[in-house]
């Protein structure tokens, strides 16, 4: 399941007994300050999980994949992602086991989506 600003709304509603209101201020402040810094081209690096960067892609030469014709690709940022080594590694050892995997839409999801 994918975890949606919503699901971590909720998540940590639960876990501080915080607000429905308090929790969603919490996440949206959270999120703001990254973009912020994003958008003026700091880094941001949150110890455990990983890191955000803005790159500088310079333009290039392309081709257009329906005529074929040869186009320019201009400059741009772009936002990368590089995962903690702790994240990594958690991610890496992780075992899926496939009698906990639950289709979406499914009466198992629902259930599932209740309980949590």
């Amino acid at each position: 399941m994918t975890l949606t600003k919503d699901r971590l709304v909720e998540i940590i509603r639960t876990k501080t007994q915080f607000s429905a209101q308090e929790a969603k201020n919490l996440v949206e402040s959270i999120l703001e300050v990254m973009k912020a810094r994003l958008e003026v081209g700091e880094d941001v690096k949150i110890s455990g999980f990983g890191k955000w960067a803005v790159k500088e892609k310079r333009s290039r030469p392309g081709r257009n994949p329906h005529t074929g014709d040869r186009i320019e690709i201009s400059a741009r940022k772009v936002v990368t992602f590089h995962p903690s080594e702790k994240l990594r590694q958690a991610v890496d050892e992780a075992a899926l086991d496939d009698s906990k995997v639950v289709f979406a839409g499914s009466r198992e999801a629902a259930a599932e989506d209740a309980d949590a």
